[in-house]
């Protein structure tokens, strides 16, 4: 791999994990979660950085693979994904920081909407590249059981 590809990549990584870390600093309160009322299957608090750790690389190679791609259909699908990244970006935002868990719920069912019209949109492009984002898509289905149900029993 060239060293600008290799920048390139570093670079599609680093979005979003950037993202990641801006709405975690904004959202403030997230130890809020251990004072609030949880579901059954909720995993412990140190989880949650790991896995969005991991998704966020998988996130910034899937985005670097549609962007290096010569397809005429990259750049929407980017626009989808920078679309969607803003609505990751949010979430944590109105779960933690304001704890509006309705209205998060509903900003995540649109998160993943958003996700799953993106993996369509990589897979025409490349199917790689949506393989990678199906992690993310599962997690945050998982998200919005373990937010529909903080929801409802708060």
């Amino acid at each position: 791999m060239r060293l600008q590809n290799k920048s390139g990549l570093i670079i599609s990584i680093l979005i979003p994990l950037a993202v990641g870390a801006l709405s975690s600093l904004l959202s403030g309160n997230t130890s809020l979660y251990s004072t609030i009322n949880k579901p059954v299957l909720s995993p412990p608090s140190f989880i949650f950085p790991i896995v969005w750790t991991i998704l966020y690389i998988l996130m910034g190679i899937s985005a670097y693979i549609i962007y290096t791609s010569k397809d005429e259909n990259a750049p929407k699908a980017l626009k989808t994904y920078a679309l969607q990244l803003f609505f990751n970006f949010g979430w944590s935002i109105l779960f933690f920081g304001f704890s509006q868990y309705l209205l998060a719920f509903l900003w995540l069912l649109v998160l993943i909407i958003l996700i799953v019209i993106m993996i369509k949109q990589f897979y025409e492009i490349s199917p790689i590249a949506a393989y990678l984002q199906i992690p993310y898509l599962l997690w945050c289905l998982f998200a919005a059981y373990l937010n529909f149900s903080i929801y409802m029993k708060n």
